[in-house]
């Protein structure tokens, strides 16, 4: 990836985990992290040694008021529609984390918002960005899967399982009505339509919290869920995500099944792309040799230098700057993709408690 034509400015509002990886990304990048937002005046300071921003400040407002041209936004999801909107309503382009937002109402309304302001939104469904995905994409395009019969996978992790395991997400007043699949599911289903060009029409799920309290609190929002779909072309699919697997840390596999050749692809093992076929079947070793140009296009490191998740991310952001400063990078999951999520997760919330009913996803 290349660096920006001009250094843009960049603002961090949240200081966590995520603050900390898209300050890592935007240095990366090239930006400068002008400053950063804690979750309170006294956590400034904190938020911009994490993020690496060369301020603090203790305000949203203050750091609107700076000379910056990005907002990451990486703060509970229940806040996202209004930092989001102040962001675009002081003319800055926007990084937001996903979900987008907590309802379809309002991710429609920041993708329109964006639209209206002609400023750049974007969403970190960064598992676009492994260079091996990438060549699965293409694969598929150029018709080496022939027709595609069945899309199956999962998203794993164990970071809830134990009883007493707690986050701001598990509260349904803070991470909105779904957890698991708005958090993981979300991007099971946004890298499966990404790579076979291929959206889900219907979808059928259920729910269910293992864990019906947590530090003596009622949860209202779910551990794991499961669903089967069909896509616009037919295909038929399912999909397990569960936030209490125990030893599974952060899996999502995504198998493609074909008549020709089907494909499978694991986020932890990024570097390798499973390919079947009748005859034989081979495992792919991500080589900037041998890449096709969109899969070359993301590679960050040699063959045999790993690429991960941060690799990723980075790629993802050097991509919001260049919309920023004017291409149009391909891939970019922008507000578009974000409120499309939220159709797919309001989806499968309404299946649920219609007893697995199938819903129709909004698809316009």
């Amino acid at each position: 990836m290349s660096t920006n034509a001009r250094k843009l400015k960049v603002g961090i509002v949240g200081g966590g985990f995520m603050g900390q990886v898209h300050g890592r990304a935007a240095l990366v990048s090239g930006a400068t992290v002008a400053g950063a937002v804690g979750s309170s005046p006294s956590r400034a300071e904190a938020a911009a040694e994490a993020t690496g921003a060369e301020r603090g400040f203790a305000t949203i407002d203050e750091l609107l008021a700076s000379d910056i041209d990005v907002v990451h936004v990486c703060t509970p999801n229940n806040t996202h529609r209004d930092v989001t909107l102040k962001a675009l309503e002081a003319g800055k382009h926007v990084v937001c984390e996903k979900p987008l937002a907590t309802s379809v109402q309002d991710a429609s309304g920041l993708q329109a918002a964006a639209s209206e302001a002609g400023l750049v939104g974007s969403v970190p469904f960064v598992y676009r960005y492994h260079p091996m995905v990438r060549e699965l994409r293409t694969r598929i395009a150029a018709g080496d899967a022939g027709v595609i019969t069945s899309l199956h996978g999962s998203y794993l992790q164990d970071w809830l399982a134990g009883a007493d395991d707690q986050n701001w997400r598990v509260d349904d007043a803070t991470g909105g009505p779904s957890r698991t699949f708005a958090d993981i599911g979300s991007h099971w289903c946004d890298l499966t339509e990404f790579v076979t060009g291929d959206r889900i029409a219907a979808i059928s799920a259920q729910l269910r919290t293992v864990r019906a309290q947590r530090g003596g609190v009622e949860v209202h929002t779910e551990d794991l869920a499961t669903a089967q779909f069909r896509t616009e072309a037919g295909v038929v699919g399912t999909i397990v995500v569960s936030q209490v697997a125990a030893g599974r840390k952060n899996r999502l596999y995504l198998e493609v099944s074909g008549t020709e050749s089907s494909f499978g692809f694991d986020q932890e093992d990024p570097d390798r792309l499973w390919v079947g076929r009748r005859q034989a079947s081979q495992l792919l070793t991500r080589d900037p040799e041998t890449l096709s140009p969109p899969a070359a296009r993301v590679n960050r490191l040699p063959a045999g230098h790993t690429q991960g998740y941060q690799d990723a991310f980075d790629s993802f952001v050097a991509d919001s700057y260049a919309a920023v400063l004017g291409d149009h990078p391909d891939g970019l999951p922008d507000f578009a993709a974000g409120a499309r999520s939220a159709r797919v997760v309001d989806a499968v919330l309404r299946s649920a408690a219609s007893d697995s009913a199938w819903i129709t996803v909004d698809n316009s």
